[in-house]
């Protein structure tokens, strides 16, 4: 299921807008925070399709039947653009597991790229749900290649994925390899340039978020 979290307005726009304007794309802090307060808001949506149980609690003056989530959440987030996303999750879903995953595009000579996976790190996702965060959905291919790697971990109950932006074919692409997965996403952007990169997009969010990097 493909949620889009824009469909209604909401302060979501708002910071959309100031995260893809050039104009405020200097100030790395707003930058990151905007990345982490739209994690947030999703995280609060993603929130009212999960399940809970009634537990019984003890109050200092009686007691009470309140909800809990039914089932352990795990973040994971595709290093290091992920990482201000990553944070806001941990803000609302503050008991969570955490996952990260190394991924960065190769670029060949004659225009093509694949998607190099160096390190992952998760815990056992058996009836877990799991969440993955990523500013930018492009091609689909990282995220392929991502979750894939996740499930070796184990079967989670249910998989959310968050993007800010994504491209149409990127998201076809992805929600046809991913149909039981929740795609929630704030924009959906149809172009990609020759070299897969979102227009209007934003630009690169790992850079405007970390700073520049050297790149073989």
């Amino acid at each position: 299921m493909i949620h889009r979290l824009l469909d209604n307005s909401s302060i979501a726009a708002h910071y959309l807008r100031e995260i893809r304007d050039i104009n405020y794309q200097n100030d790395r802090l707003k930058f990151r925070n905007n990345l982490s307060r739209l994690a947030r808001i999703a995280a609060i949506e993603i929130s009212k399709n999960l399940n809970y149980e009634k537990v019984n609690i003890d109050t200092p003056l009686g007691s009470s039947t309140e909800q809990k989530i039914s089932n352990q959440i795990v973040i994971a987030s595709i290093l290091r653009a992920g990482l201000p996303m990553h944070h806001g999750m941990l803000e609302i879903f503050d008991q969570a597991d955490s996952a990260f995953l190394s991924a960065y595009r190769e670029h060949h000579k004659d225009g093509t790229f694949e998607i190099n996976l160096q390190y992952v790190t998760c815990p056992d996702l058996d009836n877990k749900t799991l969440i993955i965060v990523d500013p930018m959905l492009a091609t689909g291919a990282s995220l392929d290649k991502g979750l894939n790697a996740l499930l070796e971990y184990g079967n989670p109950h249910e998989i959310h994925i968050v993007s800010i932006i994504t491209s149409s074919p990127g998201l076809n692409y992805a929600h046809r390899l991913f149909p039981k997965a929740h795609f929630w996403i704030f924009a959906e952007d149809e172009e990609l340039t020759a070299k897969s990169y979102i227009v209007p997009g934003l630009g690169d969010a790992g850079d405007l978020a970390f700073g520049s990097k050297e790149q073989d």
